[in-house]
């Protein structure tokens, strides 16, 4: 009984009933007001005038229901009052409308502070038995109103909790992405004036004197110009190893990125990482397999636990992912097929098993000499 958060100005149209995530499941929910009806049909002598309140109320309750699920917030205390007092009204004439009553602290959590909900549900529930016992009706049976609008209050706190905390988990995280975007996009504009400043000024500097030569000394005004054709075309080559660097993808970052993402549909993510420092070129290629190949298990593999380990010899270095997920026959599709031809461009080889246990991929590729030897510090030794 968790009614939608989100604020409309109007009224909704019906066909909000529908949309994802606020549909017709929220319906469900009603599935427990069957009680208003069965108690009184177990003694239908004791309440012989029940049906036609009931049924009018029932119909108030379903309008209150709507309004609460899917209207302005602003409606959930009164709908949520609305309905205690539609409990009160009917239970002379039907005890089970002491569902409404529970219905009403299944909606109180969302009016108030945590703590003030509680107080509230136990002040309304106190009230409601009073009542209960004043009209004569046996303890033992107000004891599920007690109990049962109890348990779907707090429930209903620990829910929103739970989304309050999530909520700031998730603006944490943003925020995180932002700074590091903002630290990032900082980095690249200082390299870009330590990189070109210089180099431009410089350009400058000798076009300006060879126009000035072009005249007096046209050998000199050359040996200029083939200078300012030099320093732009080294210029050029840097720029692009920087942009080289820009565009690559890092390994661990990627890593993060699965954690999170597997995580958040259940997927428990283990990862290791060995001590070896890789050519960009050849990390930006891996970490693309990563993402790729934990996209597949999020999709498709409905696997509880993978593992990625990096491992390292003098002349290649391999990456195996795995999972325990649905295996079978895998068709190749345009992502593992741009993943197998990016990582035989640097000399590499995929290899993918798949079984009912699960799926490994292994991705080798072969390192340059001066990345076959791991120095003192690299990408260093992970496990989440």
């Amino acid at each position: 009984m968790t009614p939608n958060a989100r604020v409309d100005a109007g009224r909704p149209p019906l066909l909000r009933l529908m949309e994802p995530g606020t549909g017709w499941l929220s319906w469900l929910n009603l599935v427990w007001s069957i009680w208003i009806f069965l108690v009184p049909l177990m003694d239908r002598k004791a309440f012989p005038h029940w049906l036609a309140p009931t049924l009018a109320s029932y119909a108030v309750f379903l309008l209150l229901f709507h309004r609460v699920h899917y209207g302005d917030r602003r409606w959930v205390p009164w709908g949520a009052l609305a309905m205690a007092l539609l409990g009160f009204a009917i239970t002379p004439l039907n005890p089970g409308a002491q569902g409404y009553v529970i219905y009403a602290c299944a909606y109180v959590p969302f009016c108030l502070v945590p703590r003030r909900a509680i107080v509230m549900m136990c002040a309304l529930l106190a009230l409601y038995s009073a009542y209960w016992l004043w009209l004569g009706f046996p303890w033992l049976f107000v004891l599920n109103a007690v109990i049962v609008g109890l348990v779907v209050g707090l429930m209903n706190v620990h829910y929103i909790r739970r989304r309050q905390a999530d909520t700031a988990l998730k603006l944490s995280h943003d925020e995180v992405r932002r700074l590091a975007a903002l630290a990032e996009r900082e980095r690249i504009g200082r390299d870009l004036h330590d990189l070109l400043g210089h180099t431009l000024s410089l350009v400058a500097l000798k076009s300006e004197l060879a126009g000035k030569l072009v005249e007096r000394d046209p050998a000199a005004a050359r040996r200029e110009l083939d200078e300012v054709s030099r320093v732009a075309r080294e210029a050029l080559t840097q720029v692009r190893s920087a942009v080289t660097g820009i565009r690559a993808a890092g390994l661990g970052a990627e890593l993060a990125s699965a954690r999170l993402l597997l995580e958040a549909d259940a997927v428990e993510l283990q990862y290791a990482l060995a001590p070896v420092t890789l050519p960009p070129e050849i990390e930006t290629v891996l970490a693309l397999t990563v993402r790729e190949a934990v996209t597949n298990i999020q999709r498709h593999a409905r696997a509880r636990h993978a593992e990625v380990t990096l491992s390292s010899t003098p002349r290649e270095v391999k990456l195996c992912i795995a999972d325990d997920g649905r295996g079978g026959a895998i068709a190749p599709g345009n992502g593992l097929s741009g993943m197998r031809e990016r990582l035989e461009a640097l000399g590499g080889k995929l290899r993918i098993e798949s079984s009912a246990a699960g799926t490994r991929l292994e991705a080798c590729v072969p390192l340059p000499k001066a990345a076959a030897s791991p120095p003192d510090e690299g990408l260093g030794a992970a496990a989440a």
